[in-house]
């Protein structure tokens, strides 16, 4: 058998209004929870969501880096989010177009202004290298291996500096000087006492000089004997100096006794047998008008000379009788042949007045000294 109930003890049931009510109840706190739940879902893909998409980026801009939280997908994106303007001239280290990662390294290099002076020209150029050489190097400038820049290639690019580019140029120049020969005497037994016979010609020599001249920017700097050099030695000049005697005969002309020497020379291409040899003797010029001789064309006597001949250039010359006799011929070195045909109040001794017809060139023709004249006879060689 069971228990027995106690006496008055009974179970109430609930109402069909409480049970709705705690059924209602019931169902709000589990769609609070399921909201609850969900919100905190969605939060949690949300957070997720953004980890994901957010990237840490590194920026290194003239060297100097900083560190950039993003979303933006590519490179562009990225410089319109941090306004960062960029100049034709500066330069990426990726393209525009790149996508970014996480851990992305972008680096800009800004260009800098320079003036660059070279060739006479100054021209504004742009660039993001970093010394002088670099930027040189980068803007294709032409330059020689002696060509100068300034500052020198380590120095840093600054924005506004001035690069100055020189052009250097050197080039070796040779000059030719001549070298001057010596004279030799040497005696000879077979010569006549008193002359001289060359033997060997003379020879100049020459001597080189090269010179380093060196052109900046076009113009001479400076020049420089870097050696000189004999490409020619000179050769020296040997006369025979003669030491034979000569046979001396006396000889009268004008009622006077005279020695007279007797030898032969090689005149002109002739072998020619002279009486005497007159060294040291001076030579003047004049003619037949009226500055030389006192008379005019016209006048009695003009262009007679004193031995009675009409003067003629080429053969006529004034002389002192006491040296050369009147109507002689005498061989003149560097003039010629010529014959004692006048005389002159001023031509005493070792002198000679040479006959042309042009006035000028007796003006011209002054006063020459140290003349060799070769004392021939009555008449003019014309053979050997």
């Amino acid at each position: 058998m069971g228990p027995t109930p106690i006496a008055g003890a009974h179970d109430p049931r609930p109402t069909g209004k409480l049970f709705a009510l705690r059924w209602k109840h019931e169902y709000l706190r589990r769609i609070l929870l399921g909201a609850i739940l969900t919100f905190s879902i969605i939060v949690m893909f949300i957070s997720l969501e953004h980890r994901a998409s957010t990237k840490q980026v590194s920026i290194v801009e003239d060297g100097i880096p900083s560190v950039i939280q993003t979303r933006t997908t590519n490179v562009l994106a990225l410089l319109e989010e941090q306004e960062i303007q960029l100049n034709v001239h500066d330069q990426l280290s990726v393209s525009m177009t790149d996508s970014l990662k996480d851990g992305s390294v972008i680096v800009i290099d800004r260009a800098k202004g320079i003036t660059v002076q070279a060739d006479g020209h100054e021209e504004l150029k742009f660039t993001t290298a970093d010394t002088v050489g670099e930027a040189v190097e980068a803007l294709n400038l032409s330059l020689g291996s002696e060509d100068l820049i300034s500052p020198s290639i380590s120095t840093s690019v600054e924005e506004g500096m001035k690069v100055t580019v020189t052009r250097v140029k050197t080039e070796i120049i040779e000059t030719s000087e001549p070298i001057g020969f010596s004279v030799v005497q040497e005696k000879n037994a077979n010569l006549a006492e008193g002359k001289q016979k060359i033997v060997t010609t003379g020879q100049e020599g020459i001597l080189i000089h090269k010179t380093m001249n060196t052109y900046k920017n076009g113009k001479l700097v400076s020049e420089k004997l870097v050696e000189s050099v004999v490409s020619k030695e000179a050769v020296n000049q040997v006369v025979a100096v003669g030491t034979k005697k000569a046979q001396v005969s006396m000889l009268s002309y004008n009622g006077k006794p005279t020695a007279v020497e007797a030898s032969v020379v090689n005149l002109n291409g002739k072998s020619v047998k002279v009486k005497r040899t007159l060294s040291n003797v001076t030579l003047t010029a004049y003619h037949a008008g009226f500055a030389s001789t006192g008379k005019n064309k016209g006048d009695k006597g003009y262009g007679i000379t004193a031995s009675g001949t009409t003067v003629e250039e080429g053969r006529t010359i004034a002389v002192d009788p006491d040296v050369i006799p009147m109507g002689w011929w005498v061989y003149i070195e560097g003039i010629g042949f010529r014959r004692a045909e006048d005389t002159g109040s001023a031509i005493k001794g070792k002198k000679i007045d040479v006959f042309y017809e042009s006035e000028s060139y007796v003006n011209k023709f002054g006063k020459k000294r140290g003349y060799t004249v070769y004392v021939i006879g009555p008449v003019k060689p014309t053979a050997n």
